[in-house]
């Protein structure tokens, strides 16, 4: 958490606050997060202006100026906002950039597995390099149940865990694999070299519509997302099997039964997922 949606959606946010708005001071409170904040202090990034704002997997790039970019991923517990001087910091803020209409970009992350960094841009690619090993944006037009069934040839792990590898596709985490799986009527346990060429296509036209619908409604708040205004993603609220412990199906009434795939809990119906 956050995943592709939730990434989408504070980046939406973001590109209405940030591009235009240069860089006037850059404020450091913790070493680091996923890597080292104390870089940002001597990268030189003061009057650079940020140019766009845009969403690569779980990824966020917000181009400057000079070329380079900021690169950002919120890890578990990563929430980002834009406010006005004089707003009280929070215990886990560790970041403040300071923008030229006097606004505050600030970074909070409870458990520190967030990343923000400055980073260089691969001009043969308009990525940075550290995104090279991503594979297809699930939303894209490419990514189809012809590219899925190909890429899942020969694979001997389980399905769960396929479509959840960012080399593959990228952005479907545990939330929207579950609930994909059981929209598919596929069990997370399949082995995905086993996947038919009708399952790939079911597989992929239900990955895209939760994508879509947990976008429109703001993304998925389990625990520690929020959105860059503050609010609650409420894409949970509409969640049939993620997260039913204890709870039965809301297709067959079977009981809801979970298992540990790649150190993960997964919910799933043995009588509806096949």
């Amino acid at each position: 958490m956050p995943e592709l949606p939730e990434a989408e959606n504070i980046g939406r946010a973001l590109s209405k606050f940030l591009p235009g708005r240069s860089v006037c001071r850059v404020e450091v409170f913790s070493p680091a997060m996923r890597e080292p904040l104390t870089p940002l202090l001597t990268a030189r990034l003061e009057g650079l202006t940020i140019t766009d704002v845009r969403r690569r997997g779980r990824y966020l790039v917000c181009g400057l100026s000079d070329g380079r970019a900021f690169l950002m991923h919120f890890g578990m517990s990563g929430v980002v906002r834009v406010e006005p001087p004089g707003t009280p910091k929070r215990k886990h803020e560790h970041l403040f950039i300071h923008l030229s209409d006097g606004m505050i970009f600030k970074f909070e992350c409870t458990r520190r597995f967030s990343l923000f960094k400055v980073c260089s841009i691969d001009r043969a690619t308009g990525w940075p390099p550290e995104l090279a090993g991503l594979g297809v944006e699930p939303l894209d037009a490419m990514f189809d149940g012809e590219f899925l069934w190909k890429a899942s040839r020969r694979r001997s792990g389980c399905v769960k865990n396929f479509i959840m590898d960012n080399s593959v596709v990228v952005g479907i985490g545990n939330i929207y694999a579950t609930e994909t799986l059981f929209a598919a009527g596929i069990s997370p346990e399949r082995v995905a070299g086993a996947l038919t060429r009708p399952e790939c296509d079911r597989l992929v036209r239900e990955a895209k519509r939760i994508l879509l619908r947990s976008i429109e409604m703001g993304g998925s708040t389990i625990s520690d997302f929020l959105n860059v205004d503050g609010s609650e993603g409420k894409f949970a609220r509409e969640l049939l099997i993620y997260g039913k412990r204890g709870g039965v199906c809301p297709v067959c009434g079977s009981a809801i039964k979970i298992v540990r795939l790649g150190g993960r809990s997964s919910f799933y119906c043995p009588k509806c997922q096949k």
